[in-house]
């Protein structure tokens, strides 16, 4: 079973991917992989390229993921959770998920 590998994008916390990786799962914030600043489509290719399911409170990204082929996109509304609810949210996703289902697939939590 291949197991997902989460990029967060400047809009959601690094502290939730530090808080994924003490738990064993593969995350990296755009901070950590240099991706500040980098635009949406950038981000999206980025992800693409590394085969990573995008995690995201910008809502451009449904609209990018219809038009774009991408490995997932993980889209959580941004005052629905505490850092430590998402963190055992997308633990939860990881644990049932795997990379061919998430594939052009667009997640809501």
């Amino acid at each position: 079973m291949a197991k997902l590998n989460f990029y967060l994008d400047e809009s959601v916390n690094a502290a939730v991917a530090n808080g994924l990786i003490r738990r064993g799962v593969n995350a990296i914030s755009a901070k950590d992989a240099g991706g500040l600043g980098l635009s949406d489509g950038e981000q999206l290719n980025y992800a693409l390229k590394n085969n990573l399911v995008i995690v995201t409170h910008d809502a451009d990204f449904l609209s990018l993921g219809k038009e774009h082929e991408h490995r997932g996109i993980v889209f959580v509304y941004q005052q629905k959770y505490s850092v430590g609810d998402l963190i055992r949210n997308l633990k939860l996703l990881w644990d049932v998920a795997e990379q061919k289902d998430m594939k052009n697939h667009v997640e809501f939590l």
